[in-house]
């Protein structure tokens, strides 16, 4: 029998979605209303889903990071967010294996007045040697657990000494089993909120690089 074509996710490098732009607006906890411009084959498209929205409204960059990072990016509403509100001189890396979430990321970036703080690559072109002071990232959870732990441990083991990531992860999708297992790697594990199915794990790994 003929092999059956993988399906397209949004965590495909090239999805198969035929494109259908829409925009959408997302207003932050401080009042500022921000729009996006969104496609199909991108996570969550037709909206900015709650997981992000509650990652938005409960943690806040460290004092004096440099070097901030949104790991699975997609269209940008975390990435622009951390630029809003980061210092001037930071630089924010934005990082996504979807190109189409890339462009749409540069280009939100561009439309919320931040595109020249952004940076957006895919995974592979990430320097080996950038070290970060803090990520923030709703992950792709289902990619699966291999994929989603060897991921975390790539960004998590570029955190400087007293950089932090702050994860977003559905309850549901098992946020608890994730922390463990994080915990289990040495890393120190705060399941700092919990809310509307939801919790943020804030983690740091003293600089240790593995």
């Amino acid at each position: 029998m003929p092999s059956q074509p993988e399906p397209s996710h949004y965590f495909s490098p090239t999805p198969g979605a035929t494109s259908a732009r829409r925009r959408i607006t997302l207003t932050l906890p401080e009042g500022r209303l921000l729009e996006f411009d969104t496609d199909r084959g991108v996570f969550s498209g037709d909206r900015v889903d709650p997981g992000t929205r509650f990652l938005l409204a409960s943690v806040e960059l460290p004092e004096g990071a440099r070097t901030v990072v949104d790991v699975g990016c997609g269209y940008g509403p975390i990435a622009v967010t951390m630029a809003l509100r980061s210092e001037q001189g930071t630089i924010v890396w934005a990082v996504d294996v979807n190109e189409r979430a890339r462009t749409l990321c540069a280009e939100n970036a561009e439309l919320n007045g931040v595109g020249d703080r952004v940076r957006v690559v895919a995974p592979e072109d990430v320097p080996t040697d950038l070290t970060v002071d803090a990520i923030w990232s709703n992950p792709p959870i289902r990619i699966g657990k291999n994929a989603l732990h060897a991921l975390l441990e790539e960004w998590i083991g570029r955190l400087s000494p007293d950089g932090v990531a702050s994860l977003v992860v559905n309850k549901n999708l098992g946020a608890d089993s994730l922390a463990r297992w994080m915990a289990g790697r040495g890393w120190t594990v705060d399941r700092s909120r919990s809310r509307v199915g939801y919790r943020v794990l804030s983690v740091t790994n003293g600089g240790v690089h593995r």
